[in-house]
């Protein structure tokens, strides 16, 4: 295999809202590489229904927002974090109006709609595809940028640091990444001043997922093995309402179809059934609330899904709001003008990963991050609807800011040393990375969920030691892969989801168990060090 070196300002890995708009912010002095695993659009991000979550009416305040968010996360967000993310959210919008993102209006204001958990009308959307929109938007300016060069297909091996220099000089910084380029199996050196990781969430560590394929976690994976902390891994935030339907897999029935009305029934009873589990709030409860509340009444009446209703709304109202949704559905023989939607819970995003400060900057120098693979300590317990785009822009955009500011510390990257394929073959195997695959999003479903158990978590810990033994001794003969890369990512995460489970005896927020169901008095972190 031949060997290649790029060399940049700044690499970013991951071309989402966050990695986009770090290297947007970057771009005005400084030369940046993006990586792609994929296309350039097959993140998280484009799959974003919901909106952006922001204090813009004047009935509204930032104050409510703030207290909106700590309940949502209860109680385990981090204060000061909260107060600056949310007092940056009007900034936000206000740049991405400017690069073209096409915001619902009515009457030439904005239009805003609710979600659950939210005290007032703040999410600014477009339609139900708002994150297309953005992603669109983003891609476009950073198309035009000369100063910034896209990667597609490139998956993400390791991050390179002290122990991959020529000469080890014991800096103990990052210096980029190694990736594979899928298109001619080569793998590649991409070195930089600076990194930004921000390569999304770990969601299909899970059998049901909302996730795109890509999800794997490679970013928190990475960053773990390079020695950075991770925290919380434990809340991984199960989406309410994911479409029923054995053809149609992960598609996501937007929160804002219960924030305009919608409502849940038992498809057995035929009755409203979040009176009991939530009287004041209903299908306004956060995320966490509802998804037990769906989890209890399917295992309680032994169904397969529950119904989502907005029939009783006007059509045209339905059309409206949700073009989207309406049409897909319409596809699939179900007419959400006339008839319920047939949903379940499925893992939805990852609100633990790498701990980074106010300034996107991790435990290692050279190396900052950015969105779903990271623990900033906005989300805390729980992510409230629609925080999670405002936390790529407001972060993307710090992380920026900070290596700009300290740019005359960074060094120049040194030589590094070229990856080594001489020892391994091509694999004659690929039915052991399918299996492992399948093995591990079904045991984290099963033994990992909605609601756990100390013996469910054990059991999955000891399937963990297993494959990490058969996977690692895979990774040791045989040249990598995308699917290879992926599998590690993923049980690597999954191992830290469980560990990071098996430390919290109690229940807070995501992280329900049956054997310690009570909330402690005083919130902590679930901090694991390499």
């Amino acid at each position: 295999m031949s060997f290649t070196e790029t060399q940049a300002d700044v690499l970013v890995i991951g071309s989402g809202a966050a990695g986009l708009t770090a290297a947007l912010s970057l771009a005005e002095t400084r030369r940046v590489v993006v990586l792609a695993k994929g296309k350039l659009t097959s993140g998280s991000t484009a799959w974003a229904q919901g909106g952006i979550a922001a204090v813009l009416d004047a009935g509204d305040t930032f104050e409510d927002h703030i207290r909106d968010t700590m309940v949502a996360g209860a109680g385990l967000n981090d204060r000061d974090v909260v107060e600056f993310v949310i007092e940056n959210a009007p900034a936000s919008i206000e740049r991405l109006i400017e690069l073209g993102v096409p915001f619902n209006r009515e009457s030439g204001d904005l239009h805003l709609t609710r979600e659950g958990g939210h005290s007032h009308r703040r999410i600014v959307h477009v339609n139900d595809a708002t994150g297309w929109a953005v992603q669109a938007a983003l891609l476009k300016a950073a198309e035009e940028n000369p100063n910034i060069t896209l990667l597609p297909d490139r998956t993400c091996i390791d991050l390179i640091t002290g122990r991959h220099e020529e000469t080890y000089s014991g800096s103990g910084r990052v210096w980029g990444a190694y990736a594979l380029d899928a298109t001619t199996g080569k793998v590649e050196a991409h070195t930089a001043r600076a990194t930004v990781m921000a390569a999304g969430g770990a969601g299909r560590c899970y059998l049901f997922s909302t996730a795109p394929r890509g999800a794997t976690g490679d970013g928190i994976a990475m960053s773990w093995r390079a020695g950075a902390r991770v925290s919380n891994m434990e809340m991984m935030q199960f989406h309410p309402t994911c479409l029923y339907n054995l053809e149609v897999k992960n598609f996501l029935i937007t929160e804002a179809v219960r924030g305009e009305g919608g409502r849940l029934y038992n498809p057995r009873t035929g009755k409203r059934f979040m009176t009991y589990y939530d009287e004041e709030r209903m299908e306004l409860a956060p995320r966490d609330v509802v998804a037990r509340a769906i989890d209890a009444e399917i295992k309680r009446f032994g169904l397969d899904y529950v119904h989502l209703d907005i029939s009783h709304e006007p059509p045209e109202f339905v059309k409206e709001h949700f073009p989207t949704i309406h049409e897909k559905l319409l596809g699939l023989g179900i007419d959400m003008t006339k008839e319920p939607i047939p949903v379940v819970p499925a893992q939805h995003y990852t609100c633990g990963g790498i701990v980074v400060d106010k300034r996107g900057r991790t435990d290692l120098p050279g190396l900052y991050a950015a969105g779903e693979c990271t623990e900033s300590g906005l989300h805390g317990a729980n992510r409230l609807a629609s925080n999670s785009l405002l936390e790529c822009f407001v972060y993307g955009e710090a992380a920026a800011r900070d290596i700009l500011d300290h740019w005359d510390g960074f060094e120049a990257p040194p030589q590094v040393r070229q990856w080594d394929d001489t020892r391994v073959t091509d694999s004659d195997e690929e039915v052991v990375i399918k299996q492992n695959w399948t093995e591990i999003r079904r045991f984290m479903w099963n033994y990992v969920g909605i609601v756990r158990t100390t013996k469910r978590l054990e059991r999955a810990a000891n399937r963990i030691d297993l494959l990490h033994r058969e996977i690692e001794d895979y990774y040791g003969q045989f040249k990598v892969t995308t699917d290879l890369i992926e599998l590690r990512n993923l049980l690597q995460c999954a191992d830290l989801i469980v560990r990071s489970a098996l430390k919290r005896h109690e229940s807070r927020g995501l992280h329900f168990t049956l054997d310690y169901p009570e909330t402690d008095e005083v919130a902590k972190d679930t901090v694991l060090v390499p």
